[in-house]
């Protein structure tokens, strides 16, 4: 009776066990499929086949829920083969505002015909961030790093844990160690992408810089060539931007015609 009531016990755990695994695959397969509503519920089917393509690619092994949202593009979890995370920029056709658009990619010798129509400006959007990403990391100004580009979504380095999945903080939600220092640091980084990149980021704030140990570029579809027509009109307005958020945190800075003077005069380092 002994070796019996033993052996029902050890049935009984053994069950257990089974159960206890079977209810956390629920578990999972019920947080993942609410993550696809998410990403299904904002993207249309030509969307959803650019991400096929990218998952049958092996570019992306999963897609999970949103990191952030946005008028113009939702950013999401990605998962590639290696179990790393990244982020994946979806830019919405169908609630994106295009007119805007317009002002920032023509007149850009990368991008020719360029057609007001709302779904052929989209892709072109996408396309244009996918190369200033590039420009920015050859030029060594930090921000994500492009990975792959389909129709209109973007596949980027993940800034934050990507081990975790957890993305780093907006600037304006980060306790500065050194506010002065990463103030220089910001203005060294403009510099370097006005002088090597070639670029102007043109909406920069402390909404759109990202904290991962120090300044992180993002949102840089509206960069613009240093030759664009209105290029110092928006650096003028960035250094605006900057200057206005570190005085409110006590910084001392220059006047921002002083700085700008300082970059886009030719000769000066």
């Amino acid at each position: 009776m002994r070796g019996l009531s033993r052996e029902l016990k050890r049935i009984d755990t053994k069950y257990r066990e089974i159960e206890s695994d079977l209810e956390r695959q629920r578990t999972k397969r019920r947080k993942d499929d609410d993550e696809l509503k998410v990403v299904e519920g904002v993207i249309d089917p030509p969307t959803l086949k650019a991400v096929y393509r990218l998952l049958s690619r092996g570019t992306l092994h999963a897609l999970y829920g949103a990191i952030s949202t946005g008028k113009e593009a939702n950013v999401y979890r990605g998962v590639d083969p290696d179990g790393k995370s990244v982020a994946v920029k979806i830019y919405r056709v169908t609630t994106a505002e295009s007119d805007f658009m317009l002002e920032y990619i023509v007149g850009d010798p990368r991008f020719k015909n360029v057609k007001r129509r709302h779904r052929s400006l989209i892709p072109m959007w996408a396309m244009k961030e996918y190369k200033n990403l590039q420009r920015f990391q050859e030029a060594g100004v930090r921000a994500p790093r492009p990975i792959a580009i389909q129709r209109n979504v973007l596949v980027m380095e993940f800034i934050g844990n990507v081990d975790e999945g957890v993305p780093a903080p907006l600037l304006k939600n980060v306790r500065i160690p050194s506010p002065a220092e990463t103030f220089d640091e910001i203005i060294g980084m403009i510099d370097l992408a006005y002088k090597k990149a070639g670029l102007v980021h043109a909406d920069l704030s402390e909404y759109n810089i990202l904290w991962q140990n120090g300044p992180v570029f993002i949102d840089v579809s509206q960069s613009v060539l240093v030759n664009h027509e209105n290029a110092e009109r928006y650096l003028y307005r960035d250094l605006e931007n900057i200057t206005a958020y570190f005085q409110k945190l006590g910084v001392e800075t220059e006047d921002p015609k002083v700085i700008m003077k300082y970059i886009v005069t030719p000769g000066e380092a």
